[in-house]
């Protein structure tokens, strides 16, 4: 089984939206905390990219983007702690109890809650089944992450099951092929969980749990 982190394992998202819609300000940019959602999973760069080329009208550069993600992360360390997402712990557990490998697929380079998940969540992760945001070329919603998570697991698409929270993921795992649940614990709307491709959208991390004691 193949896990999203920020939205999914902890309550983090508050976080990043925030961060994100403050940050850019200093820089000319604006981006809303809703839109944050939107954008879920893409690389730093690649979110930056997008803000640029709407009030620039180009690409940021590497150095641009250095200092802009800087502002970002530095905002970010300066919000309370987030709390482990309820229902995570249990949805885990269940994948363990059904012998299933466990991966983590994130878009996120934070330091700080990579580094927190074996505090939260310990023996479920280990280094070699997780693809970061350090990991990859393509952020999400390209499939190249969790067309990773499968390679690192060892496994083909129909064997896996995707755990998402966000449409850019979401999206990512349903052009990868593989079955997506998305629980919703963020502001979107279902639907657009719906569109991106999920198999399954529902309320919270405690549902997934639930689905996943009953398969």
């Amino acid at each position: 089984m193949l896990f999203d982190m920020d939205g999914v394992l902890f309550d983090s998202m508050p976080n990043h939206a925030y961060a994100w819609s403050h940050a850019m300000t200093q820089f000319g940019l604006e981006m809303t905390t809703y839109e944050a959602y939107l954008h879920e999973g893409r690389t730093g760069s690649g979110t930056i990219n997008i803000l640029a080329q709407r009030y620039w009208g180009r690409d940021a550069t590497e150095e641009e983007i250095e200092r802009i993600y800087a502002a970002k992360s530095e905002v970010f360390n300066t919000r309370p702690e987030p709390k482990p997402m309820p229902g995570a712990f249990e949805a885990l557990t269940a994948a363990k109890e059904r012998g299933c490998k466990i991966v983590l697929v994130t878009g996120s380079a934070q330091i700080s809650l990579l580094q927190r998940l074996e505090e939260h969540y310990p023996g479920f992760f280990r280094q070699e089944l997780m693809v970061t945001g350090f990991d990859v070329k393509h952020g999400k919603p390209h499939p190249e992450p969790y067309l990773m998570g499968l390679q690192k697991a060892g496994v083909k698409a129909e064997e896996a099951i995707v755990v998402e929270n966000a449409p850019l993921g979401v999206e990512s795992a349903h052009r990868a092929g593989i079955f997506t649940i998305a629980a919703n614990t963020g502001p979107l709307e279902d639907h657009l969980l719906k569109d991106a491709g999920a198999d399954i959208v529902v309320s919270g991390m405690q549902y997934v749990a639930s689905l996943l004691k009953s398969m």
